[in-house]
This record gives structure tokens, sequence and C-alpha cells, in this order.
């Protein structure tokens, strides 16, 4: 039984001027396009759409992956309306060329979009599930997820004799001028 999936997934990055002191643009994930080809060799990204002030490129193509220890997260996520998939974008030194980001990572699990987000490092972005995305993570739970029951932690009873609580503290109040 194979229990990780692959779905290739285009990014489209919209990049839009903004009145901002310290950047003039803004960078984020508008859309996925599944099954899409991926890049020519050299990258270039491709010009999908255009405005007066904004721009939409296939900025790359990444690979969803769906892994069995996730599923509970991915079940989730398909319980919102609508279910999102989460792009992670780099910037800095990982952009290229005339992008100030690129795509870094594309996830099904909010858990995992968590991680990344928390790291700081990372810009994660919700973008729409298409539907039939939501249906090929929906067949995979239904293939692999597993219900785990919760089962409570019995404590153990504390036994200061145990711990070494219940002796007096080693401090030779005499020698420490308080006696």
């Amino acid at each position: 039984m194979k229990y990780q999936e692959n779905l290739p997934l285009g990014i489209v990055l919209e990049r839009r001027r903004v009145e901002h002191p310290w950047k003039d643009f803004d960078w984020r994930p508008v859309t996925v396009i599944p099954g899409a080809a991926a890049l020519d060799p050299e990258g270039a990204w491709r010009v999908l759409a255009e405005g007066e002030d904004w721009i939409q490129y296939h900025s790359g193509t990444l690979t969803l992956e769906l892994f069995r220890r996730e599923t509970e997260g991915y079940k989730f996520n398909l319980t919102h309306e609508p279910p999102r998939l989460f792009v992670v974008l780099r910037g800095g030194e990982d952009a290229e060329g005339d992008h100030d980001v690129v795509p870094f990572l594309v996830t099904a699990c909010p858990y995992e979009a968590q991680d990344y987000l928390d790291s700081g490092e990372e810009l994660v972005e919700p973008v729409i599930m298409p539907p039939g995305v939501a249906a090929f993570v929906q067949a995979y739970i239904d293939r692999h997820h597993v219900d785990e029951p919760f089962l409570k932690r019995k404590r153990k009873r504390h036994d200061p004799e145990e711990s070494g609580f219940s002796r007096p503290a080693p401090v030779d109040r005499r020698r420490n001028g308080h006696g």
C-alpha cells in the first residue's frame, strides 16, 4: 500500500503595487493550478494576467505531498468552508531575479503551516483549495486516516520520600551567619 500521495500544483503569485514607505509591492499567492507542468529549466515565471497596478505569475510548480501521519490536520482543514491550501513563501537571499519572494512549499495541513508561520522566517498565505484537490485530499483521508482514541494519562501519586523533598535543606545555617 502506498502511504504517500503527490499532486503537482502550479503556484500563482500576484504582485500588487502598494502605498507603503518601505516597499513598492506586496506579494501573495492567489490560487493554485492542479496538475500544472513544471516551468522551463531556467525557472522563468510566466505572466498569466495583469492590470494597471498588479500582475499575476505562474511562479513555479510545487508538489503537494500527503502523509499518513498528517491526516488529522487534513481532516480538520476540510471541515472549514472553504478548505485552504497553505503556500509558504521565502524571501531575501532565496529570492531570485526580479522577484522578492519565491514559493517554497504548499501544504494542506494547517498544523504544518503553523510551524512555518511560527518560525518567522517565511511568509505563509492561504489560498482556497480547488474542489478537485479537496476531493483528492478527502480520498487520501478515507484510505489512510485512523481515529486515535484519547487516552487520559493516569497520574502517579506523589511520594515526597522518593523525590527527595522530605529531607531538610542541606544548608548549614550557622556557617552562613543565620543561626
